[in-house]
C-alpha cells in the first residue's frame, strides 16, 4: 500500500522537475532575444551602408525631436532636391537640416533647420554631405547612446551572458534529471 503512496509522487517530482528548466531556458532565450532585438535597429542599417546618428539639438523639432535616431542614405549632392532632409559634417559635429536651395554651380547647399527662425550662416559644400535622411524614429537614441557608450555595451555583454548561463543551466539541470532517472 506504501508504494502506491509514493508513485504519485515521484511522479510530480518528474514533473516539477522538469519546469525549472523549461522556465530557466525561456527565460535565457528572451533575455537573449532582448539584447538582440534591441541591437539590430543600430547595427543592420549599418552593414546596409546607412549611417546611423543620435539627435542631441531641437533645430529640426517638431519633425525630428531630440532624442531620435536618424538613418542617412550616401547620395549623389545632385539629387538632392529642395525640402530634403540632409545630414552633413560641420567641423566635429553631424547637422541635419533642410535643404532651403541646391546650388549645383557652386557645389553647395543652402540649408536650414526647421525650428530656426532663418536660413543657417554658411553654406554646405557638397564635401561635407553626409547623405540624404531618409527615416526617423523618436526616443531610439537613448538606445543608441547606451550601446555606444562603454558601460552600456558592458551592460548588454553581461545581459547576454546572463541568458546564456541560464539556457546553459537548464541543460545541466536536464543532464542532471537524466542522469538520476537512468541510475533508478
Amino acid at each position: 500500500m506504501r508504494k502506491n503512496k509514493s508513485l504519485p509522487s515521484e511522479g510530480r517530482k518528474a514533473r516539477g522537475g522538469k519546469f525549472i528548466p523549461a522556465l530557466c531556458n525561456i527565460i535565457g532565450i528572451l533575455i537573449l532575444l532582448s539584447v538582440i532585438g534591441t541591437c539590430l535597429p543600430v547595427t543592420v542599417p549599418q552593414f546596409l551602408g546607412y549611417g546611423v546618428y543620435n539627435v542631441v539639438s531641437g533645430s529640426m523639432e517638431p519633425e525630428i525631436p531630440i532624442g531620435s535616431v536618424i538613418y542617412v542614405q550616401p547620395v549623389e549632392p545632385e539629387t538632392i532636391a529642395e525640402g530634403d532632409v540632409i545630414a552633413f559634417q560641420s567641423g566635429e559635429s553631424v547637422i541635419a537640416h533642410r535643404v532651403v536651395k541646391n546650388q549645383t554651380v557652386e557645389g553647395s547647399f543652402k540649408t536650414k533647420g526647421d525650428a530656426n527662425a532663418g536660413e543657417d550662416m554658411n553654406d554646405v559644400d557638397y564635401a561635407s554631405l553626409i547623405g540624404r535622411i531618409i527615416a526617423h524614429y523618436p526616443m531610439l537614441g537613448a538606445m543608441l547612446e547606451l550601446y555606444t557608450s562603454n558601460v552600456g555595451k558592458a551592460y548588454a555583454i553581461c545581459f547576454a551572458a546572463c541568458g546564456a548561463m541560464l539556457n546553459i543551466l537548464a541543460g545541466r539541470m536536464r543532464e542532471r534529471a537524466a542522469q538520476k532517472a537512468a541510475r533508478r
